[in-house]
């Protein structure tokens, strides 16, 4: 069946992967950016030839007009949502706790957790029963640097994620009688472009070896395990946290 969704940070990395892997379903895809336009329409262009819809969006998902904005955009395109992927987040350039600034923090925790709370606010707004929604799946990608604390990297990273594990936990329990399923991907070390904004382009393929599967992740990798979460096969899947980390 057919599926209208929204993802966030859709023009690269994992959001991109999982908005490509949901037009090659057939879905309809709001694909959201804030900042490479030519990234986000060559997405759109991709998952328009595999057989979905799509369009893109751009916004800012730290302002709460941006974010209202896109997801009513995806549902005049395409009708009511279905699902909702949580994935636009940022780094910073690797470094101690001790040494990060007040802004630094700031910004990142205005787009990694508000943005995340704004934007999970405004699916539970659409796709609950109660308030007129029809269901369905919000999907959180969190990181596995929630559970080992990024030390001496990205400390503030990786509590920005924890949020998104409680998030998870916590929405789960708010919108099962509402009809939505919410659950969270802990992606490992996945070869995307996150590593070179924290200074480290090589980050991935240098510590593959902590993974037991010895290589780093790729992002259509984890965009299986999202797509399986938005699909009716995860049906009774909500609360969970699920770790697509090559065993790290």
């Amino acid at each position: 069946m057919s599926k209208t969704i929204l993802v966030t940070g859709a023009s690269r990395g994992i959001g991109r992967a999982t908005a490509e892997l949901a037009g090659e379903r057939g879905w309809a895809v709001g694909v959201n950016f804030v900042g490479r336009q030519d990234a986000a329409e060559e997405a759109v262009a991709t998952i328009t030839a595999a057989g979905g819809r799509a369009i893109p969006l751009r916004g800012d998902v730290a302002e709460e007009s941006d974010v209202i904005a896109m997801f009513a955009a995806t549902e005049a395109a395409f009708g009511a949502l279905d699902g909702v992927v949580i994935n636009a987040g940022i780094a910073a350039q690797a470094m101690p706790l001790a040494e990060m600034s007040a802004e630094r923090m700031r910004r990142l925790f205005e787009v990694n957790i508000l943005g995340s709370y704004l934007s999970a606010r405004e699916a539970a707004r659409r796709m609950s029963i109660g308030r007129g929604g029809r269901g369905g799946s919000i999907v959180l990608v969190s990181s596995v640097s929630a559970r080992l604390g990024a030390p001496n990297e990205f400390v503030d990273y990786a509590g920005s994620k924890a949020a998104m594990d409680t998030l998870a936990l916590g929405l789960a329990k708010e919108l099962g009688r509402e009809g939505v399923r919410v659950n969270a991907v802990r992606p490992g070390l996945i070869d995307t472009e996150i590593h070179a904004t924290s200074g480290q382009p090589d980050r991935a393929a240098r510590l593959a070896q902590t993974a037991p599967i010895g290589r780093p992740g790729q992002p259509r990798e984890i965009a299986e395990a999202i797509v399986w979460l938005l699909s009716d096969a995860a049906s009774y899947t909500s609360g969970a946290i699920l770790d697509v980390s090559g065993g790290r």
